[in-house]
Order: C-alpha cells, then sequence, then structure tokens
C-alpha cells in the first residue's frame, strides 16, 4: 500500500498548518507522509504555535515557514486549506479540504489552545481515514 501525502497550507505557514503538521507527523508517523506550506510564508513559526505544542510535548520549534509551490500540491494526495482562500493551486485528481479555524496570528497562548486542540482532533480523524487498517496510536 503505498504511503499517502497530506498538505497543509495557510496563509503564514507559522501557526494552524505548523501544528497540523506537527500533530500528523507525531500520531502517524511514517505512515502518511506530512507537508506544510503558506501563501505568504513569515520568517518564522508563530511562538504561542510553538508553545501550545510543546504543552501537549510535540517540538515544532526547528520548523520553517515554506512557500506554497505547485508541484507540492500536484504531489500531495490530499491537499488541506486554513484559511488561504483562492491562493491554493488546483490539480485535478488532488483531494482538497478545508478546516475552517481562527487564526492564530497575533494571539497569545491562551488563545491559541483551543485552536491547537481542535487541530488535533481534525487529524485524529485524518489519521483514522488515511490509514485504518494501521490504527490509530491517537485513539
Amino acid at each position: 500500500m503505498p504511503t499517502p501525502s497530506v498538505l497543509f497550507v495557510c496563509v503564514h505557514n507559522a501557526g494552524r498548518s505548523q501544528m497540523a503538521a506537527g500533530f500528523l507527523t507525531a500520531l502517524a508517523g511514517d505512515r502518511i507522509e506530512v507537508r506544510s506550506a503558506g501563501s505568504a510564508p513569515t520568517d518564522t513559526v508563530n511562538p504561542a504555535a510553538v508553545a501550545a505544542m510543546a504543552e501537549v510535548g510535540i517540538d515544532i520549534s526547528a520548523q520553517s515557514p515554506k512557500i506554497l509551490r505547485p508541484d507540492t500540491v500536484q504531489s500531495s494526495d490530499v491537499v488541506i486549506t486554513m484559511g488561504c482562500g483562492d491562493a491554493c493551486p488546483y490539480f485535478p485528481g488532488t483531494d482538497y479540504r478545508d478546516w475552517v479555524l481562527d487564526d492564530p496570528a497575533g494571539q497569545g497562548l491562551d488563545a491559541v489552545r483551543p485552536i491547537r486542540d481542535r487541530i488535533r482532533e481534525l487529524v485524529v480523524e485524518l489519521i483514522d481515514e488515511l490509514a485504518p487498517a494501521l490504527g490509530n496510536p491517537a485513539r
């Protein structure tokens, strides 16, 4: 069975998409290829997102925002957007989904925690869908 690939996309690739990638990497391991990018990436990952993920034992501090490239989208099985609007290129055959989540940019840790927790829930559901035969250690 081929390894599915998931691309998380948000505007700055500094908060939501980085947290989602962190959860998917931690919970699915090498069962799912994980990518993230942004339509207008910033220079660094949001410190509140880093702190919120550290609270649950996931270190995303070494990650860096990446620019969204058409070839990354085209080579992904599932593309999950998080507020990037129409900036994501469309390729037939790619599974596109939109997760409606608040933007953690400029928010403090208390505001980021519920966003983090919702992302975790969505990632667990995604693992159940993409790799059901392998079990889900997050459950």
